[in-house]
């Protein structure tokens, strides 16, 4: 059988997922692993440069699915903040979850310390990002220091919670997963509750009523 002429990246993902699966560990070289799928060894480093660089990417393509999914619905784009964000984990974690066996071998080593993991860097970036173009409305101080340092709390915060909601699907046993379901429903809306500004909002401008009444009385 000849091998292979042409490969895409997500035949190398592919491939590699399957071949940690199938194995129990990664492959030692480039040489053995385009030994093992029949394909020349130039053709990775068409795509890659080390064997390395793919396990990160696995991470980044689950979350660019899940956003190519999300935004191909109308409905989706029509939330708002809090409703889009839910929608993302929900269907961020089932494709996840169609992955499970692979994302559990590659992170269990590293389960309780998550947060230091570069291999989840990429997707910390996209996610970041993805948080920011939500716009979720935070008090406005007209202080730029400050109003930067509230946006870059909120990305990491955002960030801190992703990585709880994955450490707790890690170790869920429930059917279906259903106790991710839920912990993700009151996750994302006691964040949003307690980000709501419209009570902080209304409270500041009757300070500011009382203390311009109060100034203006004899």
């Amino acid at each position: 059988m000849g091998k292979k002429k042409n490969i895409s990246k997500k035949d190398i993902i592919s491939f590699y997922m399957e071949y940690v699966l199938e194995n129990h560990k990664k492959p030692e070289s480039v040489y053995a692993f385009a030994k093992a799928y029949n394909f020349e060894e130039t053709l990775f480093y068409k795509h890659y440069g080390t064997l390395n660089a793919i396990e990160p990417e696995i991470f980044t393509e689950i979350f660019n699915s899940t956003i190519q999914v999300l935004n191909a619905s109308k409905d989706y784009l029509e939330y708002d903040a809090r409703h889009k964000l839910l929608s993302f984990y929900y269907t961020f974690f089932e494709n996840l979850t169609a992955n499970r066996s692979y994302v559990l071998m590659a992170l269990s080593e590293h389960k309780n310390s998550l947060k230091s993991m570069k291999l989840l860097s990429p997707l910390k970036k996209a996610f970041t990002i993805y948080i920011q173009q939500l716009k979720i409305e935070l008090i406005q101080t007209n202080q730029e220091q400050i109003d930067k340092i509230q946006e870059a709390g909120l990305k990491e915060s955002a960030w801190i919670q992703m990585l709880l909601t994955l450490k707790f699907w890690m170790d869920d046993s429930s059917p279906s997963f259903e106790k991710t379901d839920v912990f993700i429903e009151k996750s994302v809306n006691t964040t949003f509750d307690l980000l709501d500004v419209t009570p902080l909002k209304s409270l500041i401008d009757f300070g500011k009523f009382i203390f311009k009444e109060k100034i203006k009385m004899p």
